[in-house]
């Protein structure tokens, strides 16, 4: 629509398959402000809260944060052993996927505009879950309670949303092999969802593409 408002959106892992099709649908209409751990115009280390501070005040005002990044481990339960977070396989995606994209929303909510939104990304791992992939299916099912848990208590008209989205097809040559039988979906389907989840008006969803 011509009296649609242009938005300023930090895009978190921009350059990445995810981040490249959501820079390049939000793009059309709005302000991408790029932000990764090794490029664009803002470098972020999300499972660092200063790393995350730093980045929110290096963008300026924003309408809207997103993110499409975040790391586990993959391995079979079997080789999994009893240890503390720090030393545990399961250490990496709670500290980066699970915890880097709580802070990146607890610290948003502090900074966007009035009205803004947050998306964070979880993944189909959550209700189908694949061999060697526990850690992504606990991350992700923790992504999506806590986005439902605090959607209720934004201040100030926040919104936030999660997209989990089935492996990609541009992300076949290497991940194929662990999603057989699954429907690969084109990433730029993903990319509308963040488009629904930014420029909608919905908080507390999860948006499925598959």
């Amino acid at each position: 629509m011509a009296d649609e408002k242009r938005l300023r959106i930090l895009l978190v892992g921009a350059s990445g398959v995810l981040g490249t099709a959501v820079a390049a649908e939000l793009g059309q209409r709005h302000e991408i402000v790029a932000a990764g751990s090794k490029s664009g115009q803002i470098r972020v280390d999300i499972a660092d809260p200063a790393s995350i501070e730093k980045a929110l005040q290096a963008a300026g005002p924003l309408d809207a944060v997103a993110c499409a990044a975040g790391a586990v481990n993959f391995q079979p339960l079997a080789a999994i052993k009893a240890a503390t977070i720090d030393q545990s396989v399961y250490g990496l995606g709670l500290a980066n996927k699970l915890m880097g994209q709580v802070n990146l929303a607890l610290a948003a909510r502090d900074k966007l505009n009035e009205g803004g939104s947050i998306t964070l990304i979880s993944g189909v791992l959550t209700d189908q879950p694949i061999v060697a992939g526990s850690s992504a299916s606990m991350v992700n099912g923790a992504i999506e309670s806590f986005v439902r848990a605090a959607a209720i208590e934004m201040p100030r008209g926040l919104r936030i949303n999660a997209v989990s989205p089935s492996v990609f097809v541009e992300s076949l040559p290497g991940y194929g092999p662990f999603f057989r039988g699954f429907e690969a979906v084109p990433v730029a389907r993903a990319a509308l969802a963040f488009s629904r989840s930014i420029e909608g008006r919905e908080t507390g969803k999860v948006y499925k593409v598959l």
